[in-house]
């Protein structure tokens, strides 16, 4: 019976969870609450990606309303893919945030903090399942008003600046969203995604529904912070919580990726979104532009969160230019690196938390000989930069293999070239912190820095863990992705 509404469970358990957090008011029992849910979702959603992959997509009605009069949630290879992936990077960063936000969140506002989580959780996933367009904007506001919310939590007097830029910027980009989908109501009379995608084509050469796709594409890559509209991305990341800057960097900006995917591939169609209209051409170019400003402007950065929130910007450009592509192998390397950059990009920033716990900065300079005095972070941090380089052996390595295959099966080889000379700015960046940790002299001995807490260790190793594990056994994320990509691309089932 359970079973039967697992799409429900896996919005309702942690939308109703959320104020309870507030309710607990021991800081304790707080984050022993929001770790419980954070795992059953997790649950939920591996169960959901099985069954999807062995039974097909599946469609579940709210209510018992048949779509497209009520609200429909429907789960295939992609969006249970992502939402899986948002369910585990929620579930591993819980147990380290209880040392993390101890140290780095006033307590009177730790179990706010809780229960902005579970509701950013809540929206991150209402966005992935539903196949509601209106649902989107309402669930993409809950997602970003507890983001704003989450990011203002920081200590550094800059979160608040950097939580009010976001704010503009993640307002504007879901007004442009909200115009694109009013304008296609206005159109087609519905707002079910299915419903869209077979009465779309009826009106597709006329003035709205053109100005609706315009307005949603500037919107949703607002939001996904694809260059050059990711202005608010590198503060945001650099002066947020710790375990905050973790969570968003490897879930936020993919599930907004994922809204792309949906509405160019399924709802407008691959014909509109790149014969009529040249999205192919615009993505190539900003993605290109993206990944080598992104990384030049990282090697020059002194604090290593914004250097990698920077990394981040780049790394989106990859995952876009496997879109640009309009191809299944593109399709598949650009899905399968969102899997694998969440991965990094997650140990990344959870080591910097542990930094940050012992020493107080995340700055390179504070950083020299901190190799020695945190060995277990530090190596953690080395082979997740690897992964992010694109070494043999990690996640990151199958990610940039795919998406050059899928550019010279197009026979952009110069465009391959490029990736490849990108990979090198990664190597520069990395280096840099590499380079400050183990061969920079630190302060004198008499300054006392430990490990960090097992509980923060044990999180950062299982995502290094399987950043290496992944880059060796990909048939989980290679062939999910792959399925996925057919799907959209009108090949699959």
């Amino acid at each position: 019976m359970i079973a039967a509404h697992l799409p429900a469970l896996q919005i309702a358990v942690p939308l109703i969870a959320a104020p309870i957090c507030l309710l607990l008011r021991r800081e304790n029992l707080s984050w022993a609450w929001a770790t419980f849910i954070s795992w059953v979702v997790f649950a939920l959603a591996w169960v959901m990606l099985e069954k999807t992959l062995t039974g097909g997509a599946f469609n579940y009605e709210l209510g018992g309303w048949e779509a497209p009069y009520g609200i429909e949630y429907r789960v295939d290879a992609l969006n249970a893919f992502i939402l899986l992936i948002v369910a585990a990077i929620g579930a591993v960063v819980m147990p380290y945030a209880r040392a993390s936000v101890a140290r780095e969140i006033p307590e009177h506002k730790r179990g706010l903090f809780y229960t902005a989580y579970l509701l950013c959780l809540t929206g991150l996933l209402g966005i992935t399942i539903t196949g509601d367009a209106f649902n989107v904007f309402v669930f993409l506001e809950i997602s970003s008003l507890s983001s704003y919310a989450l990011i203002a939590l920081g200590r550094d007097p800059k979160a608040l600046t950097a939580a009010f830029q976001y704010l503009i910027m993640g307002t504007i980009g879901a007004t442009f969203i909200l115009i694109g989908i009013g304008l296609m109501y206005q159109m087609t009379g519905t707002l079910n995604m299915a419903d869209l995608a077979k009465r779309l084509p009826a009106v597709e050469d006329t003035r709205p529904v053109l100005a609706a796709f315009a307005f949603f594409i500037v919107g949703v890559c607002l939001k996904l912070a694809l260059f050059p509209l990711h202005l608010w991305l590198p503060n945001a990341y650099a002066y947020a919580p710790s375990v905050v800057t973790a969570f968003l960097a490897a879930t936020a900006t993919k599930v907004s990726i994922y809204v792309l995917y949906r509405f160019v591939f399924t709802i407008f169609g691959q014909s509109f979104s790149f014969d009529v209209i040249p999205l192919e051409s615009i993505l190539l170019v900003l993605s290109l532009a993206g990944i080598f400003a992104a990384s030049i402007v990282a090697i020059f950065q002194t604090n290593v969160k914004r250097l990698l929130a920077y990394s981040s910007v780049a790394q989106i450009g990859y995952i876009m230019l496997g879109v640009a592509l309009v191809s299944v192998a593109g399709l598949t390397a650009s899905i399968l690196h969102i899997f694998n950059h969440a991965i990094m990009k997650g140990a990344l920033f959870l080591c910097m938390g542990a930094v940050y716990y012992q020493i107080g900065s995340v700055k390179i300079e504070d950083m020299n000989g901190i190799g020695k005095k945190m060995p277990f972070t530090m190596f953690a941090f080395v082979i997740a930069g690897l992964g992010l380089i694109g070494v043999p052996l990690t996640v990151g390595f199958i990610s940039k293999w795919y998406l050059i295959t899928a550019v010279l099966e197009k026979g952009w080889w110069p465009v391959a070239v490029l990736i490849l000379l990108s990979s090198l700015l990664a190597v520069i960046y990395i280096w840099r912190v590499v380079e400050a940790a183990y061969f920079k002299a630190g302060d004198s001995d008499d300054v006392v820095v430990k490990e960090a807490p097992v509980s923060m260790l044990i999180p950062i190793y299982v995502l290094t863990g399987a950043s290496v594990y992944f880059g060796i056994e990909t048939s989980l994320p290679l062939g999910t992705a792959a399925e996925a990509a057919k799907q959209l691309m009108g090949i699959g089932g």
